[in-house]
């Protein structure tokens, strides 16, 4: 996997994926930036959200459950001092459905956790990562 990063101004900087998407990151205000974009760790929590959502689906969906509907939100914690590491990360999953089987959901988060999402498992090296779930049934 390949990617660029290029400096735009101040501290705004312009990320290029191998797969052709661009996506632009910004600092803070407070840190010279204009607030044009994500900053580069909200880059990365979401990437990991990204990651584990794109895991849960997948099995739950080998998994028959008639899912409409999935979302995770995640609440993390950083360091004080640098390097500002996240030191927890908690993400609620909320699944809807017909018919959803909550031990299908957990066991879809506890797969994508413990094996398959590669985003998630390198931020546990330096996180508390925890998860929980709802099902909202249609």
């Amino acid at each position: 996997m390949k990617a660029r990063v290029k400096w735009v101004e101040q501290v705004s900087f312009l990320g290029e994926t191998e797969s052709g998407h661009a996506v632009l990151m910004d600092g803070a205000p407070t840190a010279g930036g204009r607030n044009l974009g994500p900053r580069p760790m909200e880059m990365l929590l979401i990437g990991a959200g990204g990651c584990t959502s794109f895991d849960v689906i997948s099995i739950l969906k080998k998994s028959r459950q008639a899912v409409s509907d999935c979302y995770v939100e995640l609440d993390a914690e950083r360091a004080e001092t640098d390097p500002k590491v996240f030191t927890k990360i908690h993400m609620h999953f909320v699944v809807t459905g017909k018919n959803i089987k909550p031990e299908a959901v957990e066991k879809a988060i506890k797969l994508s956790a413990e094996k398959y999402c590669s985003a998630s498992i390198m931020l546990g090296a330096t996180a508390a990562v925890t998860h929980d779930f709802e099902v909202i049934q249609e």
